[in-house]
């Protein structure tokens, strides 16, 4: 009498996404992501330290170039040469509160508690991008109010203004995210100073001062750096009188930066959480 063969159980592979990490659609991503935002939202609001990087710190560079600097630098026009200047250094600077945020949800555990629940899983990520560019675009329109308090009077049509709108929203989003970059690879006490990129950089370009002013040996540089085409860009459009040649440029470097901070972002974070 033969045995009969026992079958042998086939034991299902696991999905890659796993219990903890399905597929999400597009419209439950969304939905993360807005919790998300919301969350960074509220982080931010109780963050006095924050609100003052963001909406007073500013307001005080503004006034110390119009007021304090102004006169002695390019008397009373020179409001309409700053702003722009002061405009790009303050999304830069404000954008880079975003790499403190990430380290601290990096090396805090709160990432680790966001893996074991069911959620798009870079919408942490994308809940500080989304939180710092309302917030800094709030920002700027402050920044704008207070400058018009001043005597800056810009020439820009309606188009010029939708155009800037938009170009602002894509260098806001760019410094955000190569923040956030930096962010995930940088401890928390050294994500701070990321700021310092935003805060000094500009100065060695048309910001501030006209390039021809500088020392010859700074101005290969101050030429040929990504600030000084974003910074013209902007001027352009508060003038009324864009250039096409500097918009493409602003744009191409703006373009590039977003590119490769979200790649190396994306494949940073994905390394970081996958452990």
């Amino acid at each position: 009498m033969s045995a009969t063969p026992t079958a042998t159980p086939t034991l299902a592979r696991p999905s890659r996404t796993g219990p903890d990490r399905p597929r999400r659609s597009p419209a439950t991503a969304a939905r993360d992501v807005r919790t998300m935002v919301r969350r960074e939202t509220r982080r931010q609001l109780r963050s006095v330290d924050g609100l003052i990087t963001a909406f007073f710190l500013p307001v005080m560079v503004m006034l110390v170039f119009v007021v304090i600097f102004g006169g002695a630098i390019g008397g009373d026009d020179y409001i309409d040469y700053v702003v722009p200047g002061v405009l790009v250094m303050c999304l830069g600077f404000g954008s880079a509160t975003a790499a403190v945020g990430v380290a601290q949800d990096m090396t805090s555990g709160t990432i680790d508690r966001f893996k074991t629940l069911p959620i798009f899983g870079p919408s942490a990520l994308w809940g500080h991008v989304v939180a710092s560019v309302v917030r800094n675009l709030a920002s700027a329109v402050v920044v704008v109010g207070v400058a018009l308090a001043l005597g800056f009077r810009p020439d820009a049509g309606l188009a010029d203004w939708l155009g800037l709108v938009a170009f602002a929203v894509l260098a806001v989003l760019t410094f955000t995210w190569l923040s956030v970059a930096l962010g995930l690879v940088l401890s928390v006490e050294a994500s701070q100073s990321v700021n310092f990129l935003f805060l000094f950089v500009p100065y060695l370009s048309s910001g501030f001062v006209p390039i021809d002013t500088m020392p010859t040996w700074l101005h290969g540089f101050a030429e040929n750096q990504p600030f000084t085409p974003v910074i013209e860009t902007f001027r352009g459009f508060l003038a009324g009188s864009p250039d096409a040649s500097t918009a493409l440029t602003a744009v191409a470097w703006l373009v590039g930066f977003l590119v490769a901070s979200c790649v190396v972002g994306s494949v940073l974070y994905r390394r970081r959480t996958a452990r």
